[in-house]
């Protein structure tokens, strides 16, 4: 009988050894998904200090909002092709809900280049917060969202209305965008983020 017992250890480790190497696994990719998370806040947190700094009214209209979205941006122009992808967050203004989102663009564009950009979506009605979050937003068959800088006066500059109930305000390298650039561009939640 103990001349077998080795011979048991070694099947109940070749059936265990699996499971535990696949649990190891999975402690490092919640480990990288808390990682991105916490990256992504701190993103949202960074760009919204710097909406504030460059359009200090754009703070009334966060705490006024039922939620606010903030993408980071690479895009990447070459020739006569152009792309962009990056990530992001809304979050409900009232209750601190959180939605980790992914976007993806794709259009035409003369020249080379890269574009480092990020969004802000203000969210004024809960039916636009749904729709953005359940739905996702495509603009890949819409015109670039334009602001229509000095209509409002100086609260208008650099704000721009792509969807009722949704103001937008695109950040770049060197401050406040005038034009929003939204054509060829979809949002939707990003599954690996939400379910951990």
């Amino acid at each position: 009988m103990f001349k077998s017992l080795p011979l048991i250890f070694s099947i109940i480790t070749l059936l265990f050894s699996p499971a535990l190497f696949a649990e190891e696994k999975t402690n490092k990719e919640l480990k990288k998904i808390k990682a991105e998370q916490k990256e992504i806040r701190k993103m949202r947190a960074d760009t919204l200090k710097d909406l504030y700094k460059e359009k200090p009214a754009a703070q009334d209209q966060v705490m006024d909002s039922e939620a606010v979205a903030v993408f980071s941006s690479l895009g990447m122009n070459l020739f006569l092709f152009s792309t962009a992808r990056g990530g992001g967050i809304i979050r409900d203004t009232q209750t601190g809900d959180e939605t980790f989102m992914r976007m993806f663009s794709l259009g035409g564009g003369f020249g080379m280049g890269v574009k480092d950009f990020r969004v802000v979506f203000i969210f004024h009605t809960k039916q636009a917060v749904n729709d953005f979050v359940n739905a996702g937003w495509d603009f890949s068959a819409s015109a670039d969202a334009a602001a229509k800088a000095g209509e409002d006066g100086e609260s208008g500059q650099g704000a721009a209305t792509v969807v009722p109930g949704v103001t937008l305000y695109q950040l770049t390298k060197n401050g406040l965008a005038l034009q929003a650039t939204l054509q060829g561009t979809k949002y939707y939640k990003d599954d690996d983020l939400n379910n951990n």
